[in-house]
């Protein structure tokens, strides 16, 4: 009776014995499985992260415009490397009118230097920038040598396709400056880097120009001043807007002598300048080109909205 009881006990045990040494076992091959694969055991590399995209801007790209009207150019300046791009025809002029007004302000602001600046002069600087009067304007353009400053804007800022205003009954008129999209890219980034309103009033200026106000519609343009808060902004992303102000000003008439409009969109940032100029029948609402304008923009964002980002697949193995 004892022998069995006791044979009976050495099975128990072998069969415990067995329970015990499996799962230890099966771990150990667990663990050389985990540590072969790269799941985190010694002697794996880790996948590396995914290095995120930097953020959109405009680059140059393919533009398409259903433009109806006599003429239709633009132009856009990579500010970091001085490189500018656009529609085969940038090097030809259309008439500035009132985007030259960022000008004047500019030049007064140079020669002002490290003097005040008045509450009379601010005032006008405000008003010709944000609201676009006209008469604070003249006010600017007397003050800064009338046509001595188209001559200064030239050699300041190296523009190659600007003329003075040459246009029968309106020789010496600011507003029939002659410049190409080509040129106003450079204006816009003679304005950025202080050239043309100097080290001190550059930030002032800038800050004026991004707080343009006033829409395209009718109720909004008047006699001598009108809204001018349209075009290239309206066709900017949040995801670029965020990222600072964006400074602008629009040129644009309605002119008797041709029968068109005469519509100008300029913007600066920091990475950029970006212009559109058109020329279009009268019988057009000025919403038109300021349409036209946003829409060059908005094909020119890099990367699209809603692009997919494509990472590349990063091998992975031991050390």
């Amino acid at each position: 009776m004892r022998s069995r009881v006791t044979m009976v006990l050495a099975v128990v045990a072998v069969l415990l014995g067995g329970v015990l040494i499996v799962p230890a076992a099966y771990a150990r091959l667990a663990g050389d499985d985990a540590s072969g694969g790269g799941g985190g055991g010694a002697g794996s590399v880790a996948a590396p992260a995914p290095t995120p995209p930097p953020p959109p801007t405009l680059a140059p790209g393919p533009v398409s415009v259903t433009f109806k009207g006599e003429y239709f150019s633009w132009a856009l300046m990579d500010r970091q490397t001085g490189k500018i791009s656009g529609s085969s025809n940038m090097a030809a002029p259309n008439s500035t009118e009132s985007m030259i007004k960022s000008w004047f302000a500019a030049d007064y602001l140079r020669q002002l230097g490290e003097k005040p600046l008045s509450v009379a002069m601010k005032k006008n600087i405000t008003t010709a920038i944000r609201d676009s009067n006209d008469d604070a304007a003249n006010a600017l353009y007397a003050a800064v040598g009338r046509s001595g400053t188209i001559k200064r804007m030239i050699s300041t800022c190296g523009l190659t396709d600007t003329k003075p205003g040459n246009v029968p009954g309106y020789v010496g008129w600011w507003s029939f400056t002659r410049m190409s999209p080509r040129d106003a890219v450079r204006l816009g980034d003679c304005i950025g880097d202080g050239k043309a309103a100097g080290s001190k009033w550059t930030p002032y200026l800038l800050d004026e120009m991004s707080k343009v106000r006033g829409t395209a519609a009718a109720k909004d343009q008047k006699a001598r001043q009108g809204g001018g808060r349209w075009g290239i902004i309206d066709g900017l992303p949040k995801s670029i807007t965020a990222q600072g102000p964006v400074s602008i000003k629009n040129g644009w008439t309605q002119l008797g002598y041709d029968g068109n409009w005469h519509v100008n969109c300029l913007a600066i940032t920091s990475k950029w300048s970006l212009a559109v100029m058109l020329r279009y029948p009268a019988k057009s609402p000025l919403s038109y080109g300021a349409q036209v304008c946003a829409s060059v923009a908005t094909q020119l964002v890099t990367p699209q909205p809603g692009a997919a980002l494509k990472v590349p697949q990063q091998p992975v193995g031991k050390l």
